[in-house]
């Protein structure tokens, strides 16, 4: 029986460094932000490669719903799923919520805000999914009767085997050091609107160290970034430590 982990976050948080670290155990098929062709369609929200990222990727809920909670690709006994509260926008159904086993990655918000503008200029709140973040919880406790494990990006890049043997005895997955590294380049996987984001996850073969700390921001990225501050810092009181 699969084993299926949802990992939500918003961008910019490792997500995507978080998804290669899966794939490369060999026993994990992962998907990449299934939910976001839905959100493009129906927010009205126009991002890079807005045209591509419909034409390819299913906008319909309910089929890819059924794709989530369906046979896993290949057959593969764990299947990690990178999803964003905000991607959940609308009546889409959370009923399978019960059938994963969820995470939750988390980032300052200035890094966040930093490296989304540097993407696609001025981020407000709800492009950054911090807002959206506690209805979705919720929503996994609800379904599930827990709280879902909380992992600090940062914490991955000075510690990786502690943070991810730690991540792992949470979700109460096998451990292996496979997780560290991995082949550089694109993958099948990887959405399309990967050649606009993914580019330094491209470049990697494992987490890198953090980058330098963000300067000062202009006023309306610092609003952002006060706004996100509380919702993040009570998800930084219960995250993971090291193991």
């Amino acid at each position: 029986m699969t084993i299926r982990i949802a990992m939500w976050s918003g961008p910019r948080n490792l997500s995507t460094a978080m998804m290669r670290s899966f794939q490369a155990r060999g026993d994990c098929a992962v998907s990449d932000e299934p939910f976001y062709a839905h959100y493009l369609a129906a927010s009205g929200v126009v991002h890079p490669m807005q045209e591509d990222i419909l034409a390819a990727h299913d906008a319909d809920p309910a089929r890819v719903i059924a794709h989530l909670t369906g046979a896993a690709p290949g057959d593969a006994p764990i299947w990690y799923q990178k999803h964003m509260p905000h991607h959940m926008i609308g009546s889409v159904p959370r009923d399978w919520f019960g059938a994963m086993r969820h995470a939750v990655l988390i980032r300052a918000p200035e890094r966040v805000v930093a490296s989304f503008d540097a993407k696609r200029p001025a981020p407000d709140l709800e492009d950054i999914g911090v807002s959206q973040m506690d209805d979705v919880i919720a929503d996994i406790v609800a379904l599930t009767g827990d709280h879902p494990p909380v992992i600090e990006a940062e914490d991955v890049r000075a510690n990786p085997a502690g943070m991810m043997r730690a991540l792992c005895a949470a979700l109460d997955i096998r451990w292996t050091d496979a997780m560290l590294e991995w082949p550089q380049g694109r993958r099948e996987t990887d959405g399309v609107w990967g050649r606009h984001w993914y580019g330094a996850v491209e470049r990697s073969t494992g987490f890198a160290p953090s980058p330098a700390p963000v300067g000062d921001l202009p006023s309306h990225l610092a609003a952002v970034v006060d706004a996100a501050r509380p919702s993040f810092e009570r998800l930084q009181a219960r995250k993971l430590t090291p193991l």
